[in-house]
């Protein structure tokens, strides 16, 4: 009892110290005039309140996509148990068909003619092809693992990883794609309460909170969702259960595909610029959902937490 009482007090000051740092920060970026700025350095210039609103909504947008492809990252580690690194390339082929298919569309004038249509359809094709991706990757690579140590698969990830981005150069070659231009009704800044809002950041917000409130519903209120979480707590006993194991994992996957192709759709509309190594960052901090919680469909949700920070 005296070790958990001092584990607590331990986390409660550290998480303490923590809120206070990030509360001096703000204050220190917002007001260079307070105490802890000039002890801190006595030329200190703080932001403007303006500059300080327009980096929280970059890096609301920003974490936003990446909490959509850590989602991949918490379904398939609470199923398998492993971190599959190979689903930043999902987020990448999600951005290259995306461009792959825009390019297409202003070639032909449809892009500025009808841009809802071209849009709708292009994240249609980004899900299909992420999905594939995703799907492909359990099937081929990790299915013939399930049963190994734990570390063959994290490192056949790394393999596959490496795998698709190769074979995304060898076929589009290494330079930058462009995304085409926006239309200028999207692009412009719009004013949401005291904030001024670039039109793209929030189609990324809304789009990300549809789809993590989609994701949600599916594992929490459906069957498929239970049948995932019956497989994440114990696959031996969901089996005896009568749930089809092999077809519960191909669906975490394909449920992850989807929520990382659109990632990179936004990706794309709001960088306008994909390369094959688009995926590898925003994977990386993907990876960061760990500190929410391993080991919970929902873990990524408090990851993002994080990752907005960082964006």
């Amino acid at each position: 009892m005296a070790v958990d009482r001092f584990l607590t007090f331990i986390r409660v000051f550290l998480v303490t110290m923590i809120v206070v740092g990030v509360l001096a920060f703000i204050w220190q970026q917002i007001d260079a005039d307070n105490v802890f700025a000039r002890w801190r350095n006595p030329n200190a210039r703080g932001l403007t309140g303006d500059q300080f609103k327009g980096l929280l909504i970059s890096g609301l947008s920003q974490g936003s996509m990446y909490g959509l492809i850590a989602l991949g990252y918490s379904m398939v580690y609470g199923v398998l148990g492993f971190i599959n690194f190979a689903h930043g390339e999902v987020f990448m082929v999600g951005a290259m068909t995306g461009f792959i298919a825009s390019d297409k569309f202003q070639a032909n004038g449809m892009w500025e003619e009808n841009f809802v249509l071209c849009l709708a359809l292009i994240v249609l094709m980004a899900i299909f092809f992420s999905t594939f991706t995703a799907v492909v990757m359990e099937r081929v690579a990790y299915r013939p693992l399930r049963n190994s140590p734990r570390l063959i698969p994290l490192i056949t990830s790394i393999g596959v990883s490496f795998f698709v981005q190769n074979l995304v150069l060898g076929l589009f070659g290494p330079s930058s794609k462009s995304y085409p231009r926006l239309p200028e009704w999207l692009a412009k800044q719009r004013s949401i309460l005291t904030f001024e809002i670039a039109g793209t950041r929030l189609m990324v917000l809304v789009v990300a909170a549809v789809s993590m409130a989609v994701l949600w519903y599916v594992v929490e209120r459906t069957k498929t969702g239970r049948a995932m979480r019956a497989v994440a707590e114990d696959k031996e006993i969901a089996s005896l259960m009568g749930i089809d194991v092999n077809r519960t994992i191909v669906t975490t996957f394909a449920v992850g595909g989807p929520m990382a192709g659109v990632g990179g759709i936004l990706w794309g509309l709001m960088f306008r610029s994909v390369t094959h190594m688009t995926g590898f960052l925003p994977g990386v901090k993907g990876v960061h959902l760990r500190r929410g919680g391993r080991h919970r469909q929902h873990g990524w949700c408090h990851g993002w937490r994080h990752l907005v920070g960082f964006g």
